[in-house]
């Protein structure tokens, strides 16, 4: 016959077996809220807007209308690195004096980088030889789908160009947001 158990020892073991379930429950809620978190860290963000920069000045565009190619430069935060780098390239161009256009270079149809050649007035595209206007709009027998694709550029503070840059998904009739 088994020995009887002292008495209250019911009680103990409840106690232990109850501080073991509460320390247990803590510890474990860490790491469910932080995955929980970084599953839902992409309905935070809003990927359709684009990076608002600050391309340039009026000063460095001719007035001529010539498109001049930038790079896009932005801080980009990983986990504990931070870093300063581009992240594309635009062309701007002065349209009249208070107002500038800006194109992604990359081409709609296969995503190559496009370049303004003047002697052909407007862009091309070295790998299908897609032309483009200096307004951006296809010329000739482009195999592009859509024109260039333009960004919102705006002037600030007496002659700083900004420009919302974006990328956008290549081989599609319609201008498409990548995320």
């Amino acid at each position: 016959m088994p020995p009887e158990p002292p008495p209250g020892g019911d009680r103990r073991d409840f106690v232990k077996k109850s501080c073991a379930v509460c320390i247990g429950g803590a510890l474990g809620a860490v790491p469910a809220l932080a995955g929980v978190v970084v599953f839902l860290d992409p309905l935070r963000r809003n990927a359709d807007a684009g990076l608002l920069a600050q391309i340039t000045t009026l000063d460095s565009l001719p007035d001529d209308g010539t498109p001049v190619l930038f790079p896009v430069i932005a801080t980009r935060t990983d986990a504990w690195n931070k870093a300063v780098a581009p992240i594309g390239a635009v062309y701007v161009r002065r349209v009249r004096p208070d107002q500038v256009q800006a194109f992604n270079i990359t081409c709609p149809h296969a995503g190559c980088a496009v370049e303004f050649q003047a002697e052909k007035e407007g862009f091309i595209c070295p790998c299908h030889n897609s032309l483009f206007s200096v307004s951006g709009k296809r010329s000739g027998d482009s195999p592009a789908a859509r024109d260039l694709d333009e960004l919102p550029a705006e002037i600030r503070n007496h002659g700083e160009v900004w420009v919302r840059f974006q990328n956008f998904k290549t081989g599609k009739a319609e201008k498409i947001a990548q995320s």
